[in-house]
């Protein structure tokens, strides 16, 4: 399997940020496009890349749903082995991106994990969790994560008995994809640009 790749940011810069989208969008979606290249910005290398059931679509326009979890896992294992250097990447993405990179953080020695709204449970499921593995991971971990996200508000966060190296940044008023109601005062823009400087500072004191 040869993993193909958008890259934004200097070729040479000392650290790497990998992206995966989430379960319904492509790895060029606004948001995407957007998260890019604000960490791009920063003198980040960015690589983002799709799962085999995205790219199928890429080829021939068909939707469908996303891969089982092990090949999800198998894909971003390849996605390290092909980049190399695990130890001065950073993995994560959107939603279920970001889920993927946090189940196989610890098995791949990356240097930190960023999801970009994380999917805590089903939106109206608040009983189906798919926290486990974030209340052992080992891998030094930052979620951002919407106020009004329906895939989990702060209070159930504060249950779920994270692991100590999971930090959550708050997206004020930010529904799944970071965007406020236009009554918060807050703007989406902004909210992108208040999720890029924590993870800046994320990677900057992480390692």
């Amino acid at each position: 399997m040869t993993i193909d790749f958008v890259f934004d940011g200097p070729d040479d810069a000392r650290q790497a940020i990998v992206l995966a989208h989430g379960a319904g969008a492509p790895m060029d979606s606004p948001f995407m496009n957007e998260m890019a290249l604000g960490l791009a910005g920063c003198g980040y290398r960015v690589a983002r890349f799709e799962f085999p059931y995205m790219a199928k679509r890429r080829v021939d326009g068909k939707k469908r749903g996303p891969d089982r979890a092990p090949v999800l896992i198998e894909t971003y294992q390849k996605v390290v082995e092909q980049l190399g250097t695990p130890e001065n990447l950073v993995i994560g993405g959107k939603s279920m991106g970001g889920r993927i990179a946090s189940m196989a953080a610890d098995d791949l020695g990356v240097r930190g994990v960023v999801c970009l709204g994380y999917p805590f449970h089903p939106p109206g499921k608040p009983e189906n969790l798919r926290t486990a593995h974030l209340q052992k991971t080992k891998t030094p971990t930052l979620i951002c994560h919407g106020t009004r996200d329906p895939f989990g508000s702060p209070d159930e966060v504060a249950g779920y008995g994270l692991s100590d190296a999971v930090a959550v940044h708050w997206v004020s008023d930010g529904n799944h994809d970071f965007e406020p109601r236009k009554k918060s005062g807050h703007t989406q823009e902004g909210n992108i640009a208040g999720v890029v400087a924590a993870i800046d500072n994320f990677v900057k004191t992480t390692g």
